[in-house]
């Protein structure tokens, strides 16, 4: 185990040269420098957000919702049967015609009753409205909360103004208490997202959440084990930054005030814009690759950290011209409406909520049921805001 340790915290490959832990970890009288073990303090934390959220959504989230006149009723639910319930369970839950053929004999139901069944039972595990709206709530309450205290606490930092303070020092940079209030809630945010998630009812992006998620928690862990918190806190400000303003978008949609609903899609894809296709780009990048190789010199997690950040910005572009469609159609046709989008778009999903670090849980919601995508379709009424 001692070996499996010594292995994995290399001081060659986390830290600079000619730096060692044993330097950082004797400092002065009053002086902290981040340890992982610090990270701890987030899992007990994310036990109390968990319960928070709980209350939150069973109290106040809920009675807006009733307010909005979004009731938490219950679909049209499958009646019983034995036959059905065991092939949806253990083989399929979308039969084919195969399939459906052999019950249809079985049961002496015609195809088109036991296809009823089937959908009547898969949208009994889809969550409702009022749900979805409550969660929505819960996470536009928070992300709307971190991001005003990561602002006014970077308002007051250095590095905010002149991002080379990034690396001024480094590794011999103190872990102020605001830094790491900002770290730990922000993941024990994402703990308590992986705790949830085998409460609630189980969705069919399950698995690849839970691995964006993970993944979260990693990223925001790694930059903090090797004491990159700094320009880690910048990143996880622009990620914030839209954050709030999709999940106000999303609970518009639910309480179907359309109007609302698209002003508020637009104001978020003209801050994901410039959040991350400027901001980004030409102040966090640019701090990592340029300012942090001339003042504290390459090293193999700078490396990977710089790669991971190029990846993310990459996705960035990506998830910009998707979004700048949909805003653009939303803009010319005056509407913005969900629909049912491909697997093959699901992938999309992954690939860019691995890699999303702060808030791109929310980017599934461009890309999964529910989705924001123009529909053709039929008009859909809409209360006046």
């Amino acid at each position: 185990m001692a070996a499996l340790s010594a292995w994995f915290w290399n001081e060659r490959f986390w830290l600079p040269h000619n730096v060692t832990w044993a330097d950082l970890a004797d400092p002065a009288p009053g002086v902290e420098y981040p340890k992982a073990g610090h990270l701890l303090a987030a899992l007990p934390l994310a036990v109390g957000i968990f319960a928070v959220r709980i209350l939150f959504e069973r109290f106040i989230a809920s009675a807006c919702a009733r307010r909005l006149h979004i009731q938490a009723g219950v679909g049209r639910r499958a009646q019983p049967n034995a036959v059905l319930e065991k092939v949806f369970t253990s083989i399929t839950t979308n039969p084919d015609t195969r399939h459906l053929d052999g019950l249809s004999k079985q049961l002496d139901w015609d195809v088109r009753k036991v296809q009823r069944w089937f959908r009547h039972r898969r949208n009994q595990d889809k969550p409702g409205t009022h749900t979805k709206f409550c969660e929505s709530m819960w996470r536009f309450t928070f992300y709307l909360g971190i991001f005003i205290y990561g602002l006014q606490f970077l308002w007051q930092s250095p590095w905010l103004w002149d991002t080379r303070h990034c690396w001024y020092g480094y590794p011999y940079q103190v872990m102020t208490s605001g830094l790491y209030h900002y770290y730990v809630i922000e993941l024990a945010f994402y703990w308590s997202l992986m705790f949830s998630q085998f409460i609630d009812i189980k969705r069919k992006d399950f698995l690849v959440m839970f691995i964006h998620h993970l993944a979260t928690v990693g990223l925001v862990s790694f930059s903090y084990a090797n004491n990159m918190a700094r320009v880690g806190s910048l990143v996880l400000c622009v990620h914030d930054t839209s954050d709030f303003l999709l999940e106000a978008a999303k609970m518009a949609n639910y309480a179907k005030y359309q109007r609302l609903c698209d002003f508020l899609f637009i104001v978020f894809s003209v801050v994901f814009f410039i959040t991350r296709l400027v901001i980004y780009p030409l102040w966090v990048l640019n701090s990592t690759m340029f300012e942090s190789w001339a003042i504290v010199g390459p090293f193999p997690s700078w490396w990977l950290f710089n790669i991971l950040l190029l990846v993310l910005q990459v996705l960035h572009i990506f998830w910009s011209y998707l979004i700048f469609r949909i805003a653009l159609k939303a803009l010319l046709r005056g509407k913005v409406r969900p629909i049912y989008l491909s697997n093959h778009n699901r992938i999309l999903v992954f690939c860019f909520g691995v890699l999303g670090v702060s808030g791109t849980t929310q980017m599934h919601f461009l890309l999964k049921p529910e989705k924001w995508i123009e529909e053709k379709s039929r008009p859909l009424k809409s209360k006046s805001t």
